[in-house]
């Protein structure tokens, strides 16, 4: 591609490299420039403007866009996914409904290495999505992109971008009581974090925080997820919630995650069911470690004990106005 000042009368069929104010209109850059255009220009005092050349063997930006997009989801609506029309060399991509987005991120950093003109950005792998949530951005950034280069970034990215949509329908809630404790409260944030997956509150029982009532209590929910939120903060593998779950017939696979605030998180099944103990800032709507892992398990994907270990790097969280022990604690006044 050449790029750079011709002289007004040359640039018919050239592309407005920057946008023009003339006879009360704009032309706006990537304008490929008319016979008109080129008049206008001269006649309001223009000699020369900045202009592209595409060469014979390069792509327009915005056909550069779409053919990577298409080439990162080649086909959209199986996939749960929506891709915006080409515009200024950007094709935007967008989930369909309630999903985890996933990518493939080493063809992705490839992809992104080819030609620094051709460029990808995406949420972070495995973000909950929503309906209209943007999951990536194709974005070419000159006027124009070498076939070649092109070709190379759709080998690397083909079918690189996916999501993963909810399986389960409903979960249901066991929360604990103690004596002063909170109670119910939470669930109504718990009951959120399912409607934002598609999914339902299956039912909510409450019972005392011993190991016997709530082991009943797991063996008896039909719902297809269970989730238990404990009246005092689970601190030990061996705590009321993990051992309920042991004396119910079920397994614990994990225990803690280095994700904060969410630290005092368990997994584990029953029967084939997934189980979540939530750590206590599940009471918040604010994001924690335990929206990664439900959102994860309610798409169907499994999450190891090294899964877990994993979300360490970029686990540390935005501190939240309720946390009854604050990361840091403010300096006192006069300190």
């Amino acid at each position: 591609m050449n790029f750079g000042a011709v002289p007004v009368a040359d640039a018919i069929g050239a592309i407005l490299a920057h946008s023009v104010r003339l006879e009360g209109r704009r032309l706006r850059k990537g304008l490929v420039l008319t016979a008109q255009d080129v008049a206008a220009l001269a006649r309001d005092g223009h000699s020369e403007v900045t202009v592209a050349r595409l060469a014979p063997q390069d792509c327009a930006e915005d056909e550069a866009a779409q053919r990577l997009a298409m080439a990162l989801v080649p086909d959209p609506e199986a996939a749960g996914i929506r891709l915006s029309a080409p515009f200024t060399g950007r094709v935007n991509i967008f989930a369909q409904g309630p999903c985890v987005a996933r990518f493939d991120t080493g063809r992705l950093l490839a992809l992104n290495q080819v030609d620094p003109m051709i460029t990808l950005a995406t949420v972070p792998n495995y973000t909950q999505m929503t309906a209209g949530g943007m999951i990536a951005t194709v974005k070419i950034i000159s006027y124009g992109v070498p076939d070649r280069a092109l070709d190379r970034a759709c080998d690397l990215g083909r079918g690189a971008i996916e999501v993963a949509v909810p399986v389960f329908k409903n979960a249901g809630l066991i929360i604990t009581d103690i004596a002063g404790g909170p109670g119910a409260k939470g669930a109504d944030a718990i009951e959120a974090r399912l409607q934002a997956l598609g999914m339902a509150l299956h039912s909510t029982m409450i019972v005392p925080h011993r190991i016997s009532p709530l082991a009943e209590a797991i063996s008896g929910c039909d719902a297809e997820m269970i989730l238990i939120l404990t009246g005092s903060a689970t601190s030990d593998a061996m705590d009321v919630a993990p051992e309920a779950l042991r004396s119910a017939g079920g397994e614990v696979t994990r225990f803690g995650m280095p994700v904060d605030p969410g630290n005092l998180l368990f997994i584990g099944q029953i029967k084939g069911t997934e189980v979540i103990g939530l750590p206590g800032c599940a009471r918040s709507l604010a994001l924690n470690g335990a929206d990664w892992v439900l959102s994860r398990l309610a798409c169907g994907l499994a999450v190891t004990s090294a899964d877990i270990a994993s979300m360490g790097v970029g686990g540390l969280l935005k501190e939240i106005p309720s946390r009854p022990m604050p990361r840091a604690r403010k300096p006192r006044q006069g300190a």
